[in-house]
């Protein structure tokens, strides 16, 4: 019998530590002592990482989206017009002794002392987060103009290349509205403080679709119906602050009454929470949380975030749904000199024949953007599937994780270490990846051993080879999270797992 702990000691460094060892995450730059806010991926990391990001591109091509993929340095005049070099901004302070800085906005106030060393803090200002890049070598490099020509940033969001191809997507699009399009790409904010581990990173994976569609049309989403009785733990804007009560409403509810804006963003929330239960975030420790209005980003009309409840760093934010209105599009029509218009079909205006007249009607559509902070979302997988258990006298670490994103689907072992068996197991191992699936093989120490190994990583099945395989051509198929084991023969393996969820 297995006593399970799942607490803060249980779960606190132990992740972190885990990660390490097993290769899911590593600090960038190790060797020449690292950097604040990078991380590079192991081989099970990335893996990880990969699962994730295929289960959200189905998702999202089951809603008839498309994909593209854009550049992650534009030159300056893009962020110009975005709004990103004039608004995107974090205030922040600095210790007068340690020259650390802090971000105001994650609870360090100027009258407190430094969380580093106990020094004097001060005001240092407002910093903006994109970092600056040179796009070309300039001519006359030291004039002015010059200079600014060459200028470029690496990209904040994944969002604006979408933006910036909105007229050549309208026109795949056989110009009819509305239309989705999805990205999963890397974006760079060039954070104050980065901490928290994959909370707050400079270099990160955003998943992010935008929606097009007129401003008259957000209120008639055509399968609001599929998720109008959803219950959704919702904080409003009007309820947060100290204490920060929340309220369980449906979604069509919270739309009839004005808390969520309209169908479509309502939709999209309901889909972001679908997508995270799907990969396996606990619905008990997630919430939707309204942006005050002094924290909505500049093109913002109505945002929520999708927060989950880390028993480490609290509240995280792993995805927010924004109405951006038609803000996007009109700054870079406005910037660029370009047509972003839509010319929707001409329409029947006036009751009596005679008067009627077919009026053509000329719009810039509105953007609804669900966007999923992938890095975010993986700690939160690690964190939310870890367990600590006391089997017997031994302790077990188990990633519980979904069989859908586990990094590795099954492993296959001999026994013992004997020849036939190892020869059997190879055939064994070599018959599973040729089915398709990403199996691992192991003969390395006892049998428990390699057990608590595949526990560790969060392997789902582990099939063992021994002598009476040799006789009938059965093996064992040991189930991670119940430790049970059921004989089965070589030919129904893999739909023995895929049975049992695999």
């Amino acid at each position: 019998m297995a006593s399970v702990s799942k607490g803060k000691e249980a779960g606190k460094d132990k992740i972190a530590e885990l990660a390490r060892r097993r290769g899911f995450l590593w600090s960038a730059f190790e060797i020449y002592g690292g950097a604040s806010g990078f991380y590079d991926y192991g081989p099970l990391g990335a893996l990880l990482k990969r699962k994730v990001e295929e289960v959200w591109r189905d998702f999202y091509s089951r809603e008839g989206f498309y994909e593209i993929e854009t550049t992650n340095i534009g030159p300056r005049r893009v962020f110009e017009a975005s709004g990103h070099l004039g608004s995107f901004t974090d205030r922040a302070v600095v210790c007068k002794h340690c020259k650390s800085f802090f971000r105001v906005d994650e609870g360090v106030d100027v009258s407190e002392p430094c969380p580093e060393c106990g020094g004097e803090l001060e005001e240092a200002g407002e910093f903006n987060l994109m970092f600056q890049t040179r796009i070309g070598v300039p001519k006359g490099e030291i004039e002015g103009r010059a200079q600014k020509k060459s200028e470029g940033y690496l990209r904040p969001e994944t969002a604006q290349g979408i933006f910036l191809n909105f007229q050549r997507l309208l026109r795949f699009n056989r110009d009819k509205l509305p239309f989705g399009i999805i990205q999963i790409g890397k974006a760079y904010r060039n954070e104050i403080s980065p901490r928290k581990s994959l909370i707050r990173l400079r270099e990160f994976t955003l998943a992010e679709a935008e929606v097009f569609v007129g401003s008259r049309e957000k209120n008639n989403h055509p399968r609001f119906g599929e998720v109008k009785d959803k219950k959704l733990r919702l904080i409003p804007r009007e309820e947060g602050g100290e204490g920060e009560k929340e309220k369980e409403k449906t979604i069509g509810d919270a739309v009839r009454t004005g808390i969520i804006a309209n169908e479509y963003l309502g939709y999209h929330i309901a889909k972001v929470e679908e997508f995270l239960d799907a990969i396996g975030i606990p619905m008990d420790k997630l919430r939707f949380r309204q942006h005050h209005r002094e924290e909505m980003a500049h093109y913002a009309r109505d945002c929520w975030d999708a927060e989950f409840f880390s028993e480490r760093y609290g509240w995280v934010e792993i995805a927010g749904m924004a109405d951006r209105g038609d803000y996007d599009l009109s700054a870079h029509a406005s910037h660029s000199n370009t047509d972003m218009i839509v010319h929707l079909q001409p329409q029947v205006q006036g009751e009596a024949d005679k008067d009627k007249v077919k009026v053509k009607t000329k719009i810039i559509p509105h953007v609804i953007e669900p966007s999923y902070g992938i890095d975010r979302i993986i700690y939160a997988l690690l964190e939310s599937a870890f367990y600590e258990e006391q089997v017997g006298k031994e302790k077990r670490n188990v990633l519980r994780f979904k069989n859908e994103i586990t990094p590795i689907r099954a492993a296959v072992f001999p026994l013992i270490n004997r020849d036939e068996l190892k020869k059997r197991a190879r055939q064994m191992f070599q018959k599973l990846r040729d089915e398709g699936i990403l199996v691992e093989y192991d003969d390395s120490g006892s049998i428990g051993r390699r057990y608590r190994r595949q526990d560790e990583i969060g392997t789902p099945y582990c099939v063992t080879i021994d002598y009476e395989t040799l006789e009938n051509d059965t093996v064992t198929v040991r189930e991670r999270d119940t430790m049970k084991q059921v004989r089965v023969p070589v030919a129904e393996v893999k739909a023995t797992m895929i049975l049992s969820g695999g």
